[in-house]
């Protein structure tokens, strides 16, 4: 089985900044686009921020430099480093990994149970 485990989501003030990780651990051969997603209430779930295998990013304009994506391939992990937070950043992020159990298998995506991120104003 695959897991993705997030963690650093909290509560924050406007101006504030957090630090968001989520691990992929379990039977893993290849993992391709690493990703951010986030629901707010009453909202659709909107990509935030996406990275490749060898690094390509891609941001929502609603969070073009102040978020920053990354990875570490060695460990399976994404990160998202959030800076300048405002009350509408608030929302259940998610990570979602694409993945490859075996060398062969078809590639699927894998998401994160979410992780509450709430700024206050």
């Amino acid at each position: 089985q695959v897991q993705l485990v997030e963690s650093g989501g909290g509560l924050v003030q406007a101006g504030g900044s957090l630090r968001l990780s989520c691990a992929a651990s379990g039977s893993i051969f290849r993992i391709n686009a690493m990703g951010w997603y986030r629901q707010a209430p009453e909202k659709q779930r909107e990509l935030v921020a996406i990275i490749t295998s060898g690094g390509s990013t891609n941001y929502a304009d609603s969070v073009k430099g102040r978020f920053t994506i990354s990875r570490d391939n060695a460990k399976n992990t994404v990160y998202l480093q959030m800076n300048s937070l405002k009350p509408e950043d608030t929302a259940v992020y998610y990570c979602y990994a694409h993945i490859a159990k075996r060398e062969y298998d078809p590639m699927f995506n894998y998401w994160g149970q979410g992780t509450q991120v709430t700024v206050s104003s």
